[in-house]
């Protein structure tokens, strides 16, 4: 599932799945929840036996004393967007129509010359009025003003944006110091309480409490997804508020929620502490952030891909190919290796890479563990810094068409690169697929070119058939292909008969 922001309202991010859509926050509304009692039973009579547990002597009778020393570093932050075409003008906007940010943030106003405004959270991190917010609340803003829980309203500036972790930084300069929160230096528990507070709806200082319900969720906003899941009501306009633990410290910045409806449901998404001050350190020194870069491009080692290589188990990330002149290509990187370890951590699949990879510093040493025919190699290396844009130009599929013969590789029709124009002289074309064939079944499609089999390269269809006898040969139930298409070059694990 991935998420947008909600521009229209400051909302966050939204996209449907049946009737479920994640939602970005900012500009909209939450439900207060009120905590009685030691365990936030709302009334009635609990009858114990034996004496009370110990921990009840610990559980926070309220969250009074907590607000009131935290609630002055909140605020609602408010931005405009002016365009310069009608309202029936779609070909000139601020924020593309297309755009995904476009249905959810920001409702135009007037006729001709249009102004967008919208709605968010945030809070100051430091007295001298550095403040943190959601990057779609601020994104494409010409103005971004705040205002404190006194109900001061100061002009802010973007010092930064990331819009990858969805942080930005703000800074108000108004000759006076500002209350501030401090981020946890320790990420919370599943099951901890966990207290919200924001500008939903435009009702700033509302606040909200609950627990963490779970942690490291992926909702496919990018390939760095580390949320924290709480169940405190949050929802549009709690966008770049905080979330605090009981000791008064933000351990998340409310970005997402799930929703059948927009508004809150108990599932809500915040970017953990650790990431958003690592961010927000180098968005103060920089104004951007800068990331490693491995170069290589990886997909998870699914069941089918680890029986395919003979892997005792489905872990680590599978390299489809490195990237020319890249650290990884450099350093001997090759396709078909399986990456298990950056710097002695476990890499569980591709998401986990980029994240490990991410967050180190370019022009550091990285020593990583792969898996290359079956036995384990540590090679060291030297991070770059991730370039800006990394796009590929791609030849259209060939229009040739022939019709498959399911008897013949997997279901796949194919003839020699080489003899196929447009395609490369590298591997075999697939020229059609039978619908109902293994091959189709696992996403080969007409224009693909299968590069290798089961560790070979290819030429010719009847090397494909030789691998893939070889792989039959060997007892395995499937067999890997390197493929590539327009979108890149991937692996794809094929089921193939025995006997």
């Amino acid at each position: 599932m991935s998420a947008e922001p909600d521009p229209r309202t400051g909302d966050c991010r939204n996209q449907t799945s049946g009737r479920l859509r994640m939602v970005l926050l900012s500009s909209a509304a939450a439900i207060a929840i009120a905590v009685a009692g030691p365990l936030g039973f709302a009334g009635g009579t609990i009858g114990l036996t034996g004496p009370a547990p110990a921990y009840a002597a610990e559980t926070p009778p309220g969250f009074a004393d907590l607000v009131a020393k935290v609630k002055p570093a909140v605020i609602s932050v408010r931005v405009k967007i002016e365009e310069q075409n009608s309202a029936n003008n779609e070909n000139n906007e601020a924020i593309p129509r297309n755009s995904p940010f476009y249905r959810f943030f920001f409702g135009p106003h007037g006729e001709s010359k249009q102004v967008i405004t919208g709605e968010g959270s945030g809070f100051f991190i430091s007295p001298d009025g550095y403040a943190v917010t959601n990057n779609h609340v601020v994104d494409h803003a010409k103005t971004v003003q705040v205002t404190t829980d006194d109900g001061s309203i100061y002009t802010a500036k973007v010092v930064g944006t990331d819009p990858k972790t969805d942080i930005a930084l703000l800074k108000v300069d108004a000759g006076k110091q500002f209350g501030y929160v401090q981020f946890a230096d320790q990420r919370p528990r599943v099951g901890d309480w966990v207290v919200a507070v924001g500008n939903p709806f435009g009702l700033g200082g509302t606040v909200t409490a609950g627990i963490v319900s779970a942690s490291g969720r992926e909702i496919g906003a990018s390939p760095y997804d580390d949320y924290l899941q709480i169940d405190a009501p949050i929802n549009k306009g709690n966008s770049g508020g905080p979330a605090f633990n009981t000791d008064g410290k933000v351990i998340g910045v409310n970005s997402a929620i799930v929703s059948p409806s927009g508004g809150s449901v108990g599932i809500g998404f915040d970017i953990p502490a650790d990431t958003a001050k690592l961010v927000v350190d180098e968005l103060k020194q920089k104004g951007f952030v800068t990331r490693g870069w491995l170069g290589v491009q990886v997909q998870p080692v699914t069941a089918a891909i680890a029986d395919s290589l003979g892997l005792n188990k489905a872990a680590g990330a599978l390299v489809d190919q490195p990237e020319p002149n890249s650290p990884a290509a450099k350093a001997g990187i090759k396709a078909r290796d399986v990456i298990t370890e950056v710097n002695g951590t476990p890499i569980k699949d591709a998401r986990a890479l980029a994240q490990q990879i991410a967050k180190t510093a370019p022009g550091s040493s990285a020593k990583l563990t792969i898996l290359r025919d079956g036995k384990t190699q540590n090679i060291e290396l030297t991070l770059a810094t991730m370039p800006k844009q990394e796009e590929e130009a791609n030849a259209q599929p060939p229009q040739q068409r022939q019709e498959p013969s399911p008897e013949q590789h997997l279901g796949m029709s194919l003839a020699p690169a080489q003899d196929v124009e447009g395609t490369g002289k590298e591997g075999v074309v697939v020229l059609n697929v039978d619908p109902n064939g293994p091959a189709a079944q696992n996403g080969v499609e007409t224009g693909d070119v299968i590069l290798d089999v089961g560790g070979k390269a290819v030429q010719t269809p009847s090397q494909v058939r030789e691998a893939i006898n070889q792989t039959k040969s060997q007892g395995r139930h499937s067999v890997l292909m390197r493929v590539k298409s327009p979108q890149g070059t991937r692996y794809v694990a094929i089921p193939v008969a025995q006997g």
